[in-house]
């Protein structure tokens, strides 16, 4: 009793992991889990981590800079080498050796507080400020990105799984076809050249059949790796197609889409880095001053000796003035280029949203035909088989019916999962 009662909770325990693994996620889900656990996503975090942590770092050159030497030294001779010369009267002129500092010690603590470091300091927390925001609009682009990637595979797994229907519904006219055709050769009224061609139909279904399921199990899988989830048991919540909105709700103008596009944003940041490079460039060549106060410590004949003092200082980069006025021209091109990028990366941006509005127009006029041709397709393969039925239509055109039919769905799945795809790019185009 008590191994069965082992085994039972061994099943249970079994059963509860297996449906713990299986998955089946709708399309908010699958977007919340890319933001969370998709490794493209997850660099640009780290990359906006590290430039907050450059910006902390420039800012700590307001801070005196402080520093610490000391050391100790034992000399084969002194280091101090000279000669007294004395004048005794009794024993005339004399010269009298002397050697000093053949050991000791010493150390010394200074702080150097900036006074004036011709900008660089200002302008490289400026920078650093910049790069931190750098950082923070290639995350918010990163999101876009991923989140397009994420519905693009989502829809593409649910138009297979819709083609898999189609398939599944094909299957089934034929083979209601095949048994009126068997009985049809049964009683002599056909030939066998009949139920061939119905058999070489269903093959090429079971076909088109493993197509899209191998075509779908690869979706999956790259679904599964794109959201970080694990793809053993993984699936998507899907229903019917719902009617599509029509697109004019998500319109918006180019220009208000210009100024919420991450990448146009990163072009402006870009314009405003050089300029401040541009005065870094400047601030190389001026002088910089700085106070400071220190504490000297040394033993260098057998006797303690400290002192402390206050300076200031002033340093003039004389030779930075040579190649200066060039290297500065440099920073002005630079900035000027910058400037060039900003202006054609607008007029580009703006070349893709216009494109990709007309993509999802497009797209939506695609899914009405394909409805149309649905419902023809439909009412064509029921004459046709109420024809057959009656004896007055042949088989093949039962046949040329059931694949317009098939293929009337199949595109009106492609139209669907294109128009959903060709939206959310236009979202992500739109700043949204």
């Amino acid at each position: 009793m008590k191994t069965r009662f082992i085994c039972l909770s061994l099943l249970a325990g079994l059963l509860s992991v297996m449906q713990a693994g299986a998955q089946s996620l709708t399309l908010e889900e699958c977007r919340e889990a890319a933001l969370e656990h998709n490794r493209t996503l997850r660099d640009s975090r780290y990359d906006l981590e590290a430039a907050l942590q450059t910006r902390r770092e420039a800012f700590t050159n307001y801070f005196p800079q402080i520093s610490a030497s000391g050391g100790a030294f034992q000399a084969q001779h002194g280091l101090v080498q000279a000669d007294f010369g004395l004048s005794i009267p009794p024993l005339g002129e004399m010269n009298l050796p002397v050697s000093l500092a053949k050991r000791g010690l010493f150390g010394s603590v200074t702080a150097v507080q900036p006074v004036f470091a011709g900008l660089k300091i200002v302008n490289g927390n400026k920078l650093a400020r910049l790069g931190e925001e750098v950082g923070q609009l290639q995350l918010r682009r990163t999101e876009g990105e991923v989140r397009e990637q994420t519905d693009t595979y989502y829809w593409q797994i649910v138009s297979l799984k819709d083609n898999l229907s189609t398939i599944e519904a094909v299957e089934r006219q034929l083979a209601e076809i095949h048994r009126q055709v068997e009985l049809s050769v049964a009683a002599g009224l056909v030939t066998r050249n009949d139920l061939l061609r119905v058999e070489l139909r269903q093959q090429e279904v079971a076909s088109n059949r493993l197509k899209v399921e191998n075509g779908l199990k690869v979706m999956k899988l790259l679904l599964a790796r794109h959201i970080g989830v694990d793809w053993h048991g993984f699936d998507v919540a899907t229903s019917a197609w719902d009617e599509p909105e029509a697109p004019g709700n998500c319109y918006v103008p180019v220009e208000e889409a210009l100024d919420r596009r991450a990448e146009y944003l990163l072009a402006e940041k870009n314009v405003e880095a050089q300029r401040y490079q541009k005065r870094m460039e400047r601030g190389k060549r001026l002088p910089t001053v700085g106070v400071g106060a220190g504490y000297l410590y040394y033993n260098l004949t057998d006797k303690d000796v400290d002192d402390g003092m206050v300076f200031a200082q002033v340093s003039v980069p004389i030779s930075e003035w040579w190649g200066g006025a060039h290297a500065l021209k440099r920073a002005r091109i630079r900035e000027e280029q910058a400037e060039n990028d900003r202006l054609q990366a607008r007029e580009m941006l703006a070349v893709e949203i216009e494109k990709s509005w007309s993509e999802v127009q497009e797209a939506y006029a695609q899914i009405l035909l394909a409805r149309r041709s649905v419902d023809s397709a439909t009412e064509n393969l029921r004459e046709n088989r109420n024809f057959y039925e009656a004896g007055t239509a042949p088989l093949t055109d039962l046949l040329d019916a059931e694949t317009l039919y098939t293929e009337s769905r199949n595109n009106l799945t492609s139209a669907c999962a294109a128009y959903r795809t060709s939206l959310a790019r236009y979202m992500r185009v739109t700043g949204r």
